[in-house]
């Protein structure tokens, strides 16, 4: 969801995509990370810059299951961060999982990303806007004709697309706080063309894996979809 729809918001703010969608849901919407909570999150926020990336861990893909970033994980888990309940130290306090839900998350879950990717969320974090990546002042101006990286306008989404935007009052990724700078950047948005729902229990996780999502998020996402 994070990567997701960070990489949505960023297309339709530049015009791509819109072409090829009727409407687009974004569940637990990340725009921007400024009072993101989890501790493992911020952690990683601060130490994921270029320059530690590549010497600490030397290789392109983050994976999280290979020993050398297994190892990175028990070294912070050991040290400033209990990682005991791993998965709510970056998703948030979910209500409503259970532990088949948990067992098979964890089969499967976290997935390898590019190191990029990550060093990105960081600076997304560290700068409190979503900008193109940023490089050095230098590979900047070859890049984008400027020392810095240019922020998304997220007002530039188009004001017809149907969006709905669901979020949850305990997510420590998707903070409420960054999602309703989110909606700020869409208040003109045509009032019939905006679906905002708001589930005060939900953390990050519960959205995919909540034992009441078909009830709580999913029945108004269909309906959404059927209208539009």
């Amino acid at each position: 969801m994070l990567q997701g729809t960070l990489i949505a918001l960023a297309s339709f703010a530049e015009g791509r995509l819109v072409d090829k969608l009727k409407s687009a849901a974004l569940l637990s919407p990340v725009a921007y990370l400024a009072h993101m909570s989890t501790p493992i999150g911020i952690f990683c926020a601060k130490a994921f810059v270029g320059e530690v990336v590549t010497d600490l861990l030397g290789v392109a893909e983050f994976n999280p299951k290979a020993e050398i970033v297994t190892n990175f994980l028990k070294t912070i888990c050991h040290g400033p961060l209990n990682c005991y309940e791993f998965m709510e130290s970056y998703t948030g306090d979910n209500c409503c999982l259970n532990a088949s839900s948990i067992e098979k998350f964890l089969k499967y879950e976290p997935q390898p990303t590019s190191t990029r990717t990550m060093v990105h969320l960081a600076q997304t974090f560290r700068e409190g806007v979503l900008a193109k990546y940023n490089f050095s002042e230098e590979e900047n101006m070859k890049r984008y004709g400027q020392s810095t990286p240019p922020v998304y306008k997220l007002s530039n989404i188009p004001r017809s697309l149907p969006l709905f935007v669901s979020y949850g009052g305990q997510d420590s990724l998707a903070d409420s706080s960054d999602v309703d700078l989110l909606l700020n950047d869409l208040k003109l948005h045509d009032r019939d063309k905006l679906t905002v729902h708001f589930v005060k229990d939900y953390a990050h996780a519960d959205f995919v894996m909540g034992v009441s999502a078909k009830q709580v998020v999913y029945n108004s996402l269909i309906a959404f979809f059927d209208r539009n």
